[in-house]
């Protein structure tokens, strides 16, 4: 992985040399981590002309939440606790002698550039913008290994939950159990803070698990991933419990399985991030379901949750062949309850095979 590291970092710093900068300081952790392999929480990276060097409020512990910095890049710790890594490293540039440098404006406070100008006042600052975020849309084939691991993960978890008995369990119980059940099958922690929804809840996008209990002929809906080596996938599921589904939940399944099962086909190298979220939003809006719908039907996973590109309907932009997102369409109907399906795939030419589904637990309205 070192020489993809060094592959990142010269494909920035080309775009840095590009506008004038001699250098970029990169400070969100994300990035940090894609840039640098890793880091302790706090750390901040300076790429220069002659060598990059990672600025750390303390020794890397070498957990695997951090990940493990390249051996390539200096090590650069605070001698003080207390200190700010990004000032640190502004004051490294200035002393360097580099006149200007590229900083992650979207990231820093207001408090933290004004500290940064009063260090090093002579260096010009130029805004680096989303440089490492629109880099790291195309995933290499290592980066979607660890995905496909985070989602096997996932699913494991998810398909023991269901086979357990769940009637009278409540949501913050069962939402606790999945993520015990993640770091049981290997995982480094949630990808994201986990959400199970019973009854009125269900379909409800974001929903924080209550003391609600689940009860018989409830919709229980689901919404899980894995932390594996920082990269993160994402799996929702929808299922009836204890009893045969309504007719209004098969109804309700069904529509919300089609419109998924659409936004999944469209999922296509070329194809604009709006009519992947069309193919979604227009058939769950013709039954009706137009107002309420989430402002998505689904978004790029990597080092963050949820990263570029957004499938929404004023989206810009096309998809290309490995990048890694979630089609999560859903309805929720207030006082009943409704249906979220969501998957985590890669986009594959159709050579290829076509999109690559990397969540398998099964899509069909289980009785549990």
């Amino acid at each position: 992985m070192s020489e993809v590291y060094g592959v990142r970092r010269d494909r920035l710093r080309e775009r840095c040399a590009a506008t004038g900068s001699a250098g970029a300081l990169v400070s969100r952790p994300a990035n940090v981590r894609y840039l640098a392999g890793g880091g302790p929480p706090g750390a901040v990276l300076l790429l220069g002309p002659a060598e990059d060097v990672l600025v750390c409020p303390r020794a890397p512990t070498g957990h695997p939440t951090d990940g493990r910095p390249d051996e390539r890049v200096r090590l650069s710790l605070l001698p003080t606790s207390g200190g700010d890594p990004a000032v640190a490293a502004a004051e490294l540039a200035r002393a360097g002698g580099a006149g200007s440098l590229a900083i992650e404006e979207h990231h820093l406070t207001v408090a933290r550039h004004r500290a940064i100008r009063s260090v090093a006042p002579r260096l010009r600052l130029a805004d680096l913008g989303l440089a490492v975020e629109q880099q790291r849309i195309v995933k290499d084939e290592e980066e979607i290994a660890c995905l496909r691991i985070a989602a096997e993960i996932t699913d494991q978890a998810l398909g023991e939950l269901l086979e357990s008995i769940l009637v009278g369990r409540t949501e913050r119980h069962l939402a606790l159990e999945l993520e015990r059940r993640l770091i049981d099958h290997g995982a480094d922690g949630a990808a994201f803070p986990t959400a199970v929804a019973t009854g009125p809840h269900s379909g409800r996008r974001g929903h924080h698990p209550t003391d609600r209990r689940v009860e018989e002929g409830d919709f229980l809906s689901v919404c899980v991933g894995a932390d594996y080596r920082g990269y993160r996938c994402e799996i929702g599921r929808t299922f009836v419990i204890g009893t045969s589904p309504a007719d209004w939940q098969i109804e309700l399944y069904d529509l919300v399985f089609t419109a998924q099962r659409a936004a999944r086909e469209a999922l296509v190298p070329g194809v604009a991030y709006r009519d992947v979220d069309r193919a979604a939003r227009q058939i769950l809006d013709a039954a009706g379901h137009g107002e309420g719908l989430a402002p998505l039907t689904g978004h790029g996973v990597g080092l963050e949750i949820n990263e570029d590109p957004q499938l929404a309907p004023a989206a810009m932009g096309k998809l290309d062949a490995c990048v890694p997102v979630t089609v999560e369409p859903g309805v929720h109907l207030p006082g009943r309850g409704g249906v979220r399906i969501d998957d985590t795939l890669v986009v594959r030419q159709e050579a290829d095979g076509g999109p690559e589904l990397l969540t398998i637990t099964t899509k069909e309205l289980l009785a549990l």
